[in-house]
């Protein structure tokens, strides 16, 4: 039977710009009729890989994802030693198994793959070690069994276990997500706002008049409510088996869920918000989230207040219809009762006993 964990946060910003679309303003999205400020997942998920709860706890066990290995490989086999010939021919070899590579024109720059690989640390270390092979001249066994003796369908890269990947060039080593981010989305209604500014030239004379430089910035504010479900059962399968890291990047993902904010403009608006209420639940029956406690958007002065209200109302009356689906849980809000520590340690055992 699968072990599910559930999070549920509000988590409120003052003015900022964390997260924005292709005209430079704050992400939005309809929803009950009104706009609502948004949050993408992606952005969420990148801002918990970077924050510094994976970035320490879980520095070893960290995948990376990027276009660059064939250079890469390049760079180390000439440190040790290759002619940059056959060290451009081994990378070659090796990155391909990634995925297709882009060769520049003449001078333009390193080759590149055409897409993003999301790569752990084994798999790193073993395409450094064919690498090697290669430029040695050892035998090597032919395209479909190279690509095993690098990639791998599960090991100890925690970030790609938790939010997966897609492997174009070998659909067999793609891996499922263990968790689950939806987009965060303001409990009422809001629109973004322009910021005109300008900006003073010190060294200008007092005759002259008028801005050195004149701009425009976007920004919005309000609560957020976020949604995150953990599959434990599969993030263990993803990190091989090892029932303790998994505990571990679930502990983090709860620290970093809490505190961790998407960074866009933040040195503009210094947003650095840290959830307000945050309800984790266990079970093993299927999840569902409570964004429908928000489809009639709050309204009033006390918005953080009704927006706790109405979750743990739209929870309680489902709970009601469908029977409950959480077996055991914990809430943190601040000014009330619980504390994150709390939170944290009720993620890991959940992992640690699925």
């Amino acid at each position: 039977m699968t072990t599910f964990l559930q999070f549920h946060l509000l988590t409120s910003y003052g003015p900022s710009n964390p997260n924005r679309d292709d005209q430079g303003r704050p992400k939005q999205a309809m929803m009950g009729g009104v706009p609502r400020l948004r949050l993408s997942s992606q952005s969420i998920k990148r801002a918990l890989r970077e924050s510094a709860f994976f970035a320490l706890d879980l520095k070893d066990n960290m995948g990376t994802r990027t276009k660059r290995l064939h250079e890469m490989i390049v760079e180390k086999l000439v440190q040790d030693g290759a002619s940059p010939e056959d060290a451009g021919n081994a990378a070659k070899t090796v990155a391909e198994i990634f995925g297709k590579l882009e060769t520049p024109k003449k001078g333009d720059g390193p080759t590149v793959a055409s897409t993003l690989a999301f790569i752990s640390p084994a798999e790193w270390t073993l395409a450094q070690d064919l690498a090697g092979k290669i430029v040695a001249g050892e035998e090597l066994p032919k395209e479909k069994d190279l690509k095993k003796l690098v990639l791998r369908s599960a090991d100890g890269a925690i970030d790609i276990a938790m939010f997966g990947r897609m492997l174009a060039a070998d659909a067999d080593f793609n891996r499922d997500a263990a968790v689950q981010v939806a987009h965060a989305i303001t409990t009422h209604a809001a629109q973004a706002e322009e910021d005109w500014y300008s900006a003073v030239d010190d060294l200008n004379k007092a005759a002259d008049t008028g801005a050195g430089h004149l701009g425009e910035t976007a920004f919005g504010s309000g609560i957020y409510y976020q949604y995150i479900c953990v599959d434990c059962d599969l993030l263990i399968e993803n990190v091989d088996g090892d029932k303790e890291l998994a505990a571990k990047g679930a502990e983090a993902l709860a620290r970093a869920m809490a505190q961790t904010a998407p960074r866009g403009k933040q040195n503009s608006f210094a947003h650095r918000p840290r959830a307000h209420f945050v309800l984790a639940e266990r079970g093993s029956q299927a999840p569902r989230d409570l964004s429908g406690a928000f489809f009639a958007p709050v309204r009033g002065a006390a918005l953080m207040e009704a927006s706790v209200s109405k979750l743990q109302q739209t929870r309680a009356d489902i709970d009601a219809a469908y029977g409950q689906v959480w077996q055991d849980d914990r809430i943190m809000q601040v000014g009330v009762g619980g504390t994150l520590d709390e939170i944290v340690h009720f993620a890991g055992e959940t992992v640690r006993a699925a």
